[in-house]
């Protein structure tokens, strides 16, 4: 079964056919990335509408939709309509606009479901990985452990924290990452209290934690890792919260498997880090779907519903964070397989003195 088959299965018979404009969902359906374009699909037919700028590579690289020069986008999305029979289409309730809807309305020749049906069904179908994108994310993760071996060397007392994220940066730009995954997180000292601090000029010092969060892109599949290390000796309590906070993951990752709820997961770690009297500083979900978006679903969190299923993918990233002292957080990321998980992460993770 095609891409395009597995989503129309996920919509209800009544709608005929959807219409894909967002730039991610666009891609991981046609396979081509792009700033524009229009993705048609029927029960019987997928389309891509495409402009000047992009028609010639999609000729190339689009296989399983037929491609169409764009000239008159809403004629011709009219003309495929017609010639399939379609009276109700969905749009991507997440992405489209209500300007765009209203666009849509006024000029498209069938009425139009802007409910979440094919942004949910969307999900649906990308939330359980291909090994084909399984593999892509693992590509992505190798140069961004490369990239942590080559930070390792790098990190000395007076160095800063944006001359750490930049060099992370760099050294993935340049050993074959598409791009990076999100705006690298790379904060020291008492900055690393922050989950989700921003690089400073900050110079690192003698005694302290470096947590660096962070990730590369291949070929659209994004990677997403977290590791904190010490410049020098650190403290009985900095070794007595790493371990809590390596435990905690230890645990998930140990108990994690296909059939539980993303909501159960969490509370394995999170007893952890509680029962060490530390609950109240960890303050974000457990983990997060990772693909062609970095956060995707499913989730582990204390609210989560989702049920794990074999080949949905699943950050495990516990953290304590103490204001104005210092935080930690250690992040993998798995494979759901029916008795357990792959960890994708292979990067060392035992505390690392500098």
């Amino acid at each position: 079964m095609t891409k395009y088959e597995k989503l129309m299965s996920c919509l209800s018979g009544d709608i005929d056919a959807a219409i894909i404009t967002e730039d991610v969902n666009r891609r991981y359906f046609t396979g081509m990335k792009s700033s524009a374009g229009t993705v048609i699909v029927t029960r019987e037919k997928a389309y891509l509408i495409i402009d000047f700028r992009y028609i010639e590579k999609a000729r190339k690289t689009v296989t399983d939709a037929e491609v169409i020069m764009q000239e008159d986008l809403y004629a011709q999305i009219n003309s495929i309509f017609e010639k399939h029979g379609v009276k109700l289409a969905a749009v991507e309730s997440k992405s489209v606009t209500a300007s765009q809807l209203n666009s849509m309305k006024k000029s498209i020749k069938a009425e139009l479901d802007g409910s979440d049906a094919l942004s949910d069904a969307i999900d649906k179908v990308r939330i359980v990985k291909t090994q084909d994108e399984i593999d892509k994310i693992i590509k992505a993760q190798r140069i961004a452990e490369a990239a942590f071996e080559d930070i390792l060397n790098f990190i000395r007392p007076g160095v800063t924290e944006r001359e750490i994220g930049l060099h992370l940066d760099y050294y993935m730009l340049s050993h074959g990452a598409e791009g990076l995954s999100f705006d690298t997180i790379a904060v020291s000292g008492p900055n690393t209290s922050m989950c989700h601090g921003v690089p400073t000029d900050r110079q690192v010092k003698t005694g302290e934690f470096v947590l660096m969060d962070y990730g590369a892109t291949y070929e659209g599949y994004h990677s997403d890792m977290t590791r904190t290390v010490c410049v020098g000796k650190p403290t009985e309590k900095m070794e007595m919260i790493y371990a809590t906070v390596l435990d905690a993951q230890l645990k998930a990752l140990g108990a994690i498997k296909s059939g539980m709820r993303g909501a159960d997961v969490d509370k394995i770690a999170r007893d952890v880090i509680t029962e060490a009297g530390y609950g109240e500083a960890f303050g974000h979900s457990l983990g997060h779907g990772v693909g062609m978006n970095i956060h995707e679903t499913p989730n582990a969190s204390p609210s989560s519903k989702h049920v794990f299923e074999e080949n949905m993918i699943v950050t495990v990233e516990p953290g304590i964070y103490l204001p104005d002292e210092f935080g930690v957080r250690i992040e993998d990321f798995v494979v759901i397989k029916e008795n357990g998980c792959e960890n994708m992460t292979l990067a060392k993770k035992n505390l690392i003195s500098l």
